[in-house]
């Protein structure tokens, strides 16, 4: 998948997209809407999804990621990971951007998502909110697989996203070579950034069924064109179109526009307002009641499934900047950040949860204004904590309950000390989180959000 690859690909399709990046306006198309091989192209989504697990507190740039046996045994291009090593995840960032290693870049959507089928899904549902309507991925590295497809233009507004979305990591693509942990690894897009004045990014691509591809970002003086080229023949000739493609850009381009950076994906898919309607609950007393056979049922069954998928490495809520000290200089020592265990869900096949008593409050309304009541699976002090967060509303009460106690564990880092809570409604039972500060209320609708999860903060009443 190296840029640098002296023969000449079979022949694959051609395409290309050129766009004044400060205005998003298209300058030059030819096939933009063509389905066809991203090859290593799909790294710029891997590492766009890297950069927003970092912003939302998923994982730090420090963390320690443990390579699986599928991620070491990747073809190349690699970076040479063992099966068990550990390395910092701003290295696995340098190699998948510099590098394009595809070791580096399954171990990126592993840590973030567990998977590479779940990581494939986050990063079909961000092309989704980001516009890219005509592409699907099925890998975290860009390797051929039947249906993992792209077109000229929506590669071109993944590379418009990347530099204005996420400026603080875009010099990355800049670098001839950085440190990537075990090994300095040069660009793939070397050449076209020492011959192309103003060249800055971004990212190759190379598969046989593919060509050679290349989304170029350059900047002269005011004017940022962006060209992107699939199906190229050779690194040579490639590089040469897309110089040509950048300099009908800079031409065609005005001197001075308007700058209409493009808004980041949003996730909410239940409207993502901040709901001001107070959900904590007027203490009352009720009798008590031992919880019903199938409540019983349905809270094991539900601990059991959570348990199975609660095997995500724990998040970081640490933001770190990526070292920008010269390459020669020897890395800093990182510290070793531990990851959660699998648990076996065997070990709590039979245990039975202890009968505990429900407590029933009213609230004058829900988030919708109708009179609900709400039942609470688990008490603490809230200690000024007034903000909470809804995760939806389900046809029977094991269902709200299952899903708040799959999430719970899902997310250990932010829902830990939330309360669960249960409420009945006209539009059945709502599952919510309370107990929360706002901070802690935001950060988990973020983490929920990129996951594809419906979620809204609740807040105190104004």
């Amino acid at each position: 998948m190296l840029a640098s690859i002296a023969t000449t690909a079979q022949a694959a399709p051609y395409a290309a997209m050129v766009i004044d990046a400060r205005s998003g306006e298209v300058l030059h198309s030819r096939n933009a809407d063509t389905r066809l091989h991203p090859a290593s192209l799909t790294k710029m989504m891997t590492l766009y999804i890297a950069f927003e697990a970092v912003e939302n507190g998923e994982i730090s740039l420090d963390t320690k990621v443990r390579i699986s046996k599928k991620a070491a045994a990747e073809p190349p291009s690699k970076l040479g990971l063992r099966s068990g090593q550990r390395i910092a995840f701003r290295y696995l960032i340098r190699a998948a951007a510099v590098k394009s290693a595809n070791d580096a870049a399954t171990a990126i959507g592993e840590a973030l998502e567990g998977s590479e089928a779940a990581f494939a899904r986050r990063m079909n549902r961000t092309a989704k909110a980001l516009g890219m309507s005509r592409t699907t991925f099925k890998n975290a590295h860009g390797l051929t697989e039947s249906g993992h497809m792209s077109t000229a233009r929506d590669m071109t507004t993944l590379g418009r996203h990347l530099f204005y979305d996420y400026p603080e990591y875009y010099n990355l693509f800049s670098r001839l070579s950085t440190h990537a942990g075990i090994k300095n690894v040069p660009n793939t897009n070397r050449r076209l950034l020492n011959s192309y004045r103003g060249a800055d990014g971004i990212k190759t691509g190379y598969t046989r069924a593919a060509g050679f591809n290349l989304v170029a970002s350059a900047q002269r003086g005011q004017e940022r064109i962006i060209a992107t080229v699939f199906g190229g023949r050779s690194s040579a000739t490639r590089n040469a179109r897309v110089a040509e493609l950048l300099n009908m850009g800079f031409n065609r381009a005005p001197s001075r526009v308007a700058v209409r950076k493009p808004s980041k994906p949003n996730y909410r898919t239940g409207g993502g307002n901040i709901v001001t309607v107070s959900i904590r609950p007027t203490a009352r007393p009720a009798n008590l009641a031992t919880p019903s056979t199938e409540l019983l049922l349905a809270l094991k069954e539900g601990v059991e499934e959570a348990l199975q998928e609660a095997q995500v490495p724990q998040a970081e809520t640490e933001l770190a900047e990526l070292e920008t000290a010269p390459e020669t200089e020897a890395p800093a020592e990182e510290p070793v950040v531990a990851r959660l265990a699998p648990v076996n869900a065997s070990i709590y096949a039979d245990i039975r949860p202890t009968p505990r008593p429900a407590r029933y409050a009213t609230l004058d309304t829900d988030l919708n204004g109708d009179p609900v009541q709400e039942v609470v699976t688990r008490m603490s002090s809230s200690g000024g904590r007034h903000w909470g967060v809804n995760i939806g509303h389900f046809t029977t009460q094991y269902e709200a309950e299952r899903v708040l106690l799959q999430t719970a564990l899902r997310e250990l880092g932010t829902l830990d000390s939330a309360l669960r809570k249960v409420t009945k409604n006209s539009r059945g039972w709502s599952a919510n989180f309370v107990g929360m500060t706002q901070e802690e209320a935001a950060l988990a609708c973020r983490r929920l959000e990129s996951r594809g999860n419906l979620c809204k903060q609740v807040g105190p009443p104004s």
